[in-house]
């Protein structure tokens, strides 16, 4: 299974990183799953959002978690999200003339602060200051994420931007859609919302 379109954002708050996206999987114009995956733990540190091809991401995801975990056993450490993108990076180029056919976006933090990082099929990374989308559904996003973006907004205001953001390409893309996924990367670890709290941060926004 494959995912045509898809809505994937990442955003740097002052104390936080947010990762968020749809859950529409489909297959040219067939929804194949209502309630797909689309944001994956790392490590306490770490967590990243995919969008393209599901085997070929689920394949990274568990090669990087297991890396993260041995990283940790032999130094004691998080890896940073850094040497997280530069692994996935080495991986994605490595297999180029055979591509994953996935685009992800990684965020984590480390002792110099919160990281955002943008990666394509072919392994090119951008290290990305303020926020990223990718998917169909981007163009949409940006639009929302541009006009209301601040370097010094707090995460409750980051995350209510990302939702609106996410709703805003889920009413206009006809890929991305069937509720949302979302991630708060903070000092405290990585938090992955549950449905019934997702829905009571729309309400409010």
């Amino acid at each position: 299974m494959e995912m045509k379109g898809t809505t994937t954002i990442g955003l740097i708050c002052k104390d936080a990183v947010i990762l968020a996206a749809d859950k529409r999987a489909s297959l040219g114009n067939l929804i194949a799953d209502k309630n797909a995956k689309k944001i994956y733990k790392i490590d306490d540190n770490l967590a990243l959002t995919i969008a393209g091809s599901v085997g070929d991401a689920q394949s990274l995801v568990r090669y990087l978690t297991a890396e993260a975990k041995l990283y940790r056993m032999r130094t004691g450490k998080l890896m940073s999200p850094l040497a997280c993108t530069t692994l996935l990076s080495n991986i994605l180029h490595s297999s180029r003339y055979f591509p994953f056919l996935v685009q992800m976006i990684v965020g984590g933090f480390d002792e110099k602060g919160f990281k955002l990082y943008s990666l394509d099929p072919l392994g090119g990374v951008n290290e990305e200051k303020d926020f990223t989308a990718t998917g169909s559904g981007s163009p949409i996003a940006y639009g929302v994420l541009e006009a209301g973006y601040k370097k010094d907004m707090d995460y409750k205001k980051g995350v209510s931007l990302v939702l609106k953001a996410l709703q805003a390409a889920m009413e206009r893309d006809t890929f991305s859609g069937n509720g949302v996924s979302l991630a708060l990367i903070t000092k405290d670890g990585v938090k992955i919302y549950e449905d019934d709290e997702i829905k009571k941060l729309i309400k409010k926004k």
